[in-house]
């Protein structure tokens, strides 16, 4: 019989795996619904409430930055009165190193936030956890994004939420932009995790404890927010636009908005147009 302790480390212990985005043309813009600083605040307690859950629960934070990723936090290497005081240490030097950086070295240059690389590094971590032993505990990611979707990461997020889907990781996804986020909403879809977009961001605390804060064994039992419309349009790999029609290269499946001779991502040259689909309605 399974002892009742590894049984409990199972079903109910988590791993959240919380990706920041701490991209400063965000926040200093008008799309951000509430001020940095306050938005942090909130997700601090947040993070402490899941700490107080279950006391073999962990957290691990990402920062996603303009121009780089950066894990910035690990429950399991800090004293419980030095989280506040590591998180925003770390957090600071983190945000001064990203922006010191070139701008031109960004993704796409408009202002997006290199989700891909913190969704990557999150996963290398769930897998090094993984393989840490026959006992671990349930893992999960929870996104907190407010950048617009960058076109140019379209296919390493692709990667990463199919790498997730493959390893049974959820991926949960909490917009605190004015838009939604078609790639957040793609991944949640994909992995079966949850997608919000809280409709009062002063109350931030609340929708985090009320919808990501259950572990999910408790998930089963609870009527959590469902997805509506989710938005399925593919970026092309030519000019990185979302597009309804495209043409699509039966070699790689590179993507397209316009009939090329040559394939620019596998070099195959076609010798009639490629098969023009649809991408508003691709399910995986």
């Amino acid at each position: 019989m399974t002892p009742v302790s590894s049984k409990q480390y199972a079903d109910d212990v988590s791993l959240l795996m919380v990706l920041i985005d701490t991209n400063p043309l965000f926040w200093s813009s008008t799309a951000a619904p509430l001020p940095f600083s306050k938005f942090l605040s909130q997700v601090l307690s947040f993070l402490n409430s899941i700490l107080l859950l279950n006391q073999l629960n962990q957290v691990m934070v990402i920062a996603t930055g303009l121009n780089s990723c950066d894990y910035i936090y690990d429950s399991s290497l800090g004293l419980t009165t030095q989280r506040v005081e590591t998180l925003l240490q770390k957090l600071e030097e983190f945000v001064i190193k990203d922006e010191e950086l070139n701008k031109d070295d960004s993704v796409d240059g408009i202002g997006s936030s290199l989700l891909s690389g913190s969704l990557s590094m999150a996963l290398c971590y769930i897998q090094r956890v993984f393989r840490s032993g026959s006992l671990h505990p349930q893992p999960r990611i929870l996104c907190m994004h407010g950048s617009q979707d960058g076109p140019g990461q379209y296919v390493a997020i692709m990667n990463s939420i199919f790498s997730a889907q493959r390893s049974m990781v959820p991926i949960d996804s909490c917009v605190i932009g004015s838009q939604h986020s078609a790639f957040l909403q793609q991944a949640s879809y994909i992995t079966g995790g949850v997608y919000l977009k809280p409709q009062q961001p002063d109350g931030l605390f609340q929708y985090l404890t009320t919808v990501f804060a259950t572990d999910l064994h408790s998930r089963n039992f609870l009527q959590l927010p469902k997805p509506v419309g989710v938005d399925f349009r593919a970026s092309c790999f030519c000019h990185k636009n979302t597009i309804d029609m495209g043409y699509i290269c039966s070699v790689c499946l590179s993507i397209f908005c316009k009939h090329h001779k040559k394939c620019s991502t596998c070099g195959s040259a076609f010798g009639q147009p490629q098969t023009n689909v649809s991408t508003s309605n691709q399910k995986s």
